[in-house]
């Protein structure tokens, strides 16, 4: 259940009512599916990030359910799901239903969180940094049992279960995606639970995250190679090149709760796409691409040329 190539849909401002909205969220994934990604995967936001907080967001796992029942193959996940908004026993449980509603196409994105505004519109505790990766931790060490057909007992400083009862289960390998770029905590917990790993950086950066990844993973008495890797980029692709850069300026210069870097926009023709794919990222030995086309995806026929540039590069 490899993930080489993700569509992730963030955004959803695009449609005129909301009535006509998840219409064109199943229309995308049924364009990825078609064009050859192996997943979508949406945002565990309760907010709008690529916006405004107040413009539109859907709730990702009852959405993803939405989708298990319209696609055929491709698979279906968050990127990440926030590990503070929901109790791990109960998050295993979800997960494993849409893997159910599905016929095995789920797969478990998940990380400490970081919006904290949400945390406090929602009534969530946030707390420190140190403590959200405390709390992940502990989350892992009951999911991951529970993804595996297990029964754990745990009693942590946070989390607690006793005996967790985790059926049906169509399978007993539901994959385990961490994201972030934190070389000691998060990569010390993709070595230990986790089979991909989506790495947050300037891509300038990727040939040491991926060195210390390979640390990390000796650490663990782990193969770095059974590791899955993959880069989080924002593509914006377009037959007219030049349309296609013009709407990345576009988007840069949006009003945002998320600060994009310009290291993480590939814009252009999907040769030029292709190209740079290729020479920033998958040079580097990173193993697949997740993809942001947060400008123009919606648009009809626009997956279709992301998938006819991307997926040779990526599915050899």
């Amino acid at each position: 259940m490899s993930i080489r190539l993700g569509y992730q849909m963030p955004y959803f401002g695009y449609a005129a009512s909301p009535r006509e909205l998840f219409p064109q969220v199943i229309a995308q994934a049924r364009e990825a599916e078609a064009a050859g990604f192996d997943a979508v995967l949406f945002m565990d936001h309760f907010y709008q990030v690529y916006g405004q907080p107040d413009d539109w967001m859907l709730e990702a796992y009852t959405a993803l359910a939405g989708l298990a029942t319209v696609t055929e193959r491709i698979q279906l996940a968050t990127l990440m799901t926030c590990n503070t908004y929901r109790n791990p026993a109960l998050l295993a449980k979800i997960v494993t239903t849409l893997d159910v509603i599905s016929g095995g196409r789920a797969a478990l994105g998940i990380g400490a969180g970081w919006f904290e505004q949400e945390h406090i519109g929602y009534g969530y505790e946030y707390g420190s940094f140190t403590e959200r990766f405390e709390r992940l931790d502990e989350a892992l060490q009951i999911i991951s049992p529970m993804l595996r057909g297990q029964r754990p007992t745990f009693q942590g400083k946070w989390y607690r279960a006793e005996n967790a009862i985790n059926e049906p289960q169509v399978r007993d390998d539901l994959p385990i995606l961490l994201g972030g770029g934190g070389e000691k905590k998060t990569f010390g917990l993709a070595a230990r639970y986790a089979d991909h790993l989506n790495i947050l950086c300037h891509t300038t950066e990727l040939p040491q995250k991926l060195t210390t990844l390979r640390q990390r993973c000796e650490e663990a008495g782990r193969d770095p190679q059974t590791l899955e890797t993959s880069f989080r980029a924002v593509v914006v692709v377009d037959e007219d090149g030049d349309r296609a850069r013009k709407l990345a300026q576009e988007f840069m210069q949006r009003d945002v709760v998320v600060v994009i870097s310009e290291d993480s926009v590939f814009a252009g023709t999907p040769d030029d796409v292709a190209e740079q794919v290729q020479r920033r990222i998958l040079d580097h030995g990173v193993d697949g691409i997740i993809v942001n086309m947060v400008a123009n995806g919606h648009e009809p026929g626009i997956l279709e040329l992301a998938g006819k540039a991307l997926s040779p590069l990526v599915h050899s």
